[in-house]
């Protein structure tokens, strides 16, 4: 995790400091920031880090004008973005963009380590407490009512840890059903194709296949 390419963007260098002072200290692979949302869509574009970690209120591109810049020209950069604002506009517009990251900058240094790890696994990670806020669940609103009813069986049981053998036994159907209906459930998800990435994010959302 600590080997990730990552850049930082805030228009307040105090609060870019202390992020990067602090990313540095737990020895994350910080290779560049910007002070606006052109100076870091320039980095992305330059040197093209794992993750950016951007403000979403800046100069001349805000994270969300950033996030949708990558996502248009496929750029394949991890964006996390850190805001003081609690407003569901915004959330819905972030999670409309495939973002990785999303958390409230009075908890970002709690959070980041945890919000870091999730997407270097593929799996997006919500600060709770913005949901919390919120009163929304953006997974449980979009990407699992895409999900068929199959589809929410097998993920109830990868969560439990069962093989996909055992999945193709309990439900009566084949090995291969099960394989296509996780690759299928990856897809709908928005996750990477990573080892053990459906695993960790069934896990870390049980709550929400009830």
């Amino acid at each position: 995790m600590k080997n990730q390419t990552i850049i930082t963007a805030d228009d307040h260098p105090l609060l870019l400091k202390g992020l990067n002072d602090f990313l540095l200290e737990k020895k994350f692979n910080v290779i560049g920031s910007g002070n606006n949302g052109q100076e870091a869509y320039n980095l992305i574009v330059k040197e093209k880090p794992d993750i950016a970690i951007l403000d979403i209120q800046m100069p001349y591109m805000t994270g969300l004008d950033v996030a949708k810049e990558c996502k248009l020209n496929n750029i394949k950069t991890k964006i996390i973005l850190i805001t003081f604002h609690k407003e569901k506009v915004l959330f819905q517009k972030a999670n409309e963009l495939n973002i990785f990251g999303y958390i409230l900058k009075e908890f970002a240094i709690e959070e980041i380590e945890t919000c870091i790890e999730s997407a270097t696994n593929g799996v997006p990670y919500f600060s709770p407490k913005i949901k919390d806020l919120l009163g929304i669940n953006p997974y449980k609103d979009s990407y699992l009512n895409n999900l068929t009813p199959s589809e929410k069986k097998i993920l109830k049981l990868i969560a439990k840890d069962k093989t996909n053998k055992e999945i193709a036994s309990l439900l009566f159907i084949s090995y291969r059903t099960v394989e296509k209906h996780r690759s299928n459930i990856i897809s709908k998800l928005n996750l990477e194709r990573k080892t053990n990435s459906l695993l960790i994010w069934a896990k870390d959302n049980t709550d929400k296949l009830l």
